[in-house]
């Protein structure tokens, strides 16, 4: 990662335009050309620095649910366990915990009713529990890693 690597990430943690070329307004502010902006976010991703680029999308907003569950996987299991609940594309993402409940996901559905729907099809496909742990309040804390 060079210099224009940094300055491309540290820009775009700060927005991303709304608009026809959002790619060509990024760059006209950095002062580079869209193609080349483009190919340094390609090589950025392939080479692994950056894992994904993208929108995060507020599900509740849209009408859908969010929430997060745990389920307690037995550790000769979990590697099956854990490929079971990532199969579901409801499953954002999912972390191993160091916890009784030792495997902890989020999940959002697009609808509200989805979600119980999601969490009995997972407790049924992996014979586990599944905790839900609706949110309650929402927080945000804005995080901006200096690149």
């Amino acid at each position: 990662m060079d210099e224009l690597d940094k300055i491309i990430i540290n820009h775009l943690q700060d927005g991303f335009p709304i608009c026809e070329s959002p790619y060509a307004q990024v760059a006209e502010q950095l002062g580079i050309a869209e193609s080349l902006l483009l190919q340094r976010l390609q090589a950025l991703l392939d080479e692994g620095v950056l894992s994904r680029f993208g929108p995060l999308y507020h599900a509740e907003q849209m009408g859908g649910a969010l929430s997060l569950a745990a389920v307690a996987a037995p550790a000769e299991d979990f590697e099956k366990i854990a490929e079971i609940v990532n199969s579901f594309p409801e499953v954002a993402h999912n972390y191993a915990r160091n916890h009784r409940l030792n495997m902890w996901f989020v999940l959002a559905t697009e609808t509200p009713e989805q979600l119980p729907q999601t969490i009995a099809r997972i407790e049924q496909q992996t014979g586990l529990k599944v905790y839900n742990m609706p949110k309650i309040n929402e927080y945000y804390v804005g995080l901006r890693l200096q690149a």
